[in-house]
């Protein structure tokens, strides 16, 4: 088991429980998922750039990558029905737990000027997005490696009812929120 994950089940959902008062501890919210995604604009003229992308997320996450399809198409943007425009992993249990440990405590202080991550990017269900500019930051990243500097958006989809619930979860996971 996961450091992360016998932490949660000892210290955060004592400090939960006092924090919200629930009074069972199946209310307290749990973690459920982390989905990784990335588009790739560059897809649609270079097949070898969703290639690199796909393997860049493969190694960051320890998981296979699946490709996503453009739902309709866009004139101006080029893009048809049905094109591979980008790439996402749907992260559970102990990789979840895993990539979690990795990005707060080795990726993001390695971002520059890092002052702590959006506070204001739950969704009002208890759900927190969070964008990284750069997928070197990544230790699993080997910089010489890297054709292009492409960005992601993490998603963190959590059992909670409220963003506050949400907020204070993340933050018992050391997540750094700004202040």
């Amino acid at each position: 088991m996961s450091r992360l994950k016998e932490i949660y089940k000892s210290e955060i959902v004592d400090a939960m429980v006092k924090k919200f008062g629930y009074k069972n501890v199946m209310e307290v919210p749990k973690l459920d998922k982390i989905v990784v995604n990335m588009g790739v604009g560059e897809a649609k003229d270079n097949a070898k750039a969703l290639e690199s992308a796909v393997k860049d997320m493969e190694i960051i996450t320890g998981q296979k990558a699946v490709t996503t399809k453009a739902k309709k198409a866009i004139a101006n943007f080029k893009i048809r029905e049905g094109m591979a425009i980008g790439c996402k992993v749907t992260l559970r249990g102990e990789k979840m737990y895993e990539f979690l440990d990795r990005l707060v405590n080795l990726a993001l202080p390695r971002v520059r000027d890092f002052r702590g991550v959006n506070p204001n990017g739950f969704d009002g269900r208890g759900n927190y997005a969070l964008g990284i500019k750069e997928q070197i930051i990544f230790p699993e990243i080997e910089y010489d490696k890297v054709d292009k500097v492409r960005g992601m958006d993490i998603v963190f989809v959590t059992t909670a009812k409220s963003d506050e619930e949400a907020r204070e979860l993340l933050a018992q996971f050391n997540m750094p929120f700004a202040k």
